[in-house]
């Protein structure tokens, strides 16, 4: 792999609802060790239109083509700014992927019978947040205990705006994709994940863990980007 001055992609992370961008700190490590230009985006989550531009001023940044990276949430914000002309791909890591149109709110809102319900608290001043009590079950049931409760009680508000914020042209339309379903993952139904999968045209690969997968399973997410990054690298 060439040093990250003369990367041939460069690779943004996107977190997701109720965390910051410090959760993909083994997976920064593990690209820029390989030699990727890695940046990490701080989301507000307080509007999906401010995401998508702190989002934007990262990708703006680079010089190489840039693929997205998004966890969770951070999928639609991901799949919105990734209508930037420099950006190559769509990385989902067991995020939303929605059409037009479309934002968490409503594809969240019909369960199927039986799916987990994640434990949302009722909104507190235009914000929510999950309940502590319930967070490593729910959220990182297969992250160190002393991690998930750290994660649990270092929580970010996530705004109604940004839980509401409805896709306008999914970039997975012209975008190449790859999305990695967490098999465990009590927040977004593994069933869910697949649909949208295949709607978007991902291509898909299927890893044991939780809705932090990320942040348990580092090197498996690694792996789905390195495949991702020599795929346009190669075009």
């Amino acid at each position: 792999m060439t040093t990250t001055a003369n990367s041939p992609v460069a690779i943004a992370l996107v977190h997701g609802g109720f965390v910051d961008g410090s959760g993909w700190e083994d997976v920064y490590k593990i690209l820029r060790k390989d030699g990727y230009d890695v940046s990490i985006v701080q989301n507000p989550t307080t509007t999906l239109a401010d995401d998508v531009a702190a989002t934007q001023r990262v990708i703006a940044d680079k010089k190489a083509p840039v693929l997205l990276v998004g966890h969770s949430y951070g999928g639609v914000v991901i799949t919105e700014a990734g209508n930037a002309p420099n950006v190559a791909g769509l990385i989902y890591i067991t995020a939303f992927a929605p059409d037009s149109g479309e934002s968490v709110a409503s594809l969240i809102k019909d369960p199927a019978p039986g799916a987990p319900v994640p434990p949302i608290l009722p909104p507190q001043q235009g914000f929510l947040a999950l309940d502590k009590a319930k967070f490593a079950s729910s959220f990182a049931a297969d992250v160190a205990a002393d991690k998930a409760e750290f994660m649990a009680n270092s929580q970010v508000p996530w705004g109604l705006e940004a839980l509401n914020g409805a896709v306008t042209k999914p970039a997975w339309q012209t975008k190449p994709s790859w999305y990695l379903v967490a098999t465990d993952d009590r927040m977004i139904p593994p069933a869910a994940q697949r649909f949208m999968a295949k709607r978007a045209g991902s291509s898909v690969v299927e890893s044991k863990g939780s809705h932090a997968v990320y942040v348990s399973q580092p090197e498996a997410v690694a792996e789905l980007i390195r495949k991702a990054a020599k795929s346009v690298a190669s075009k």
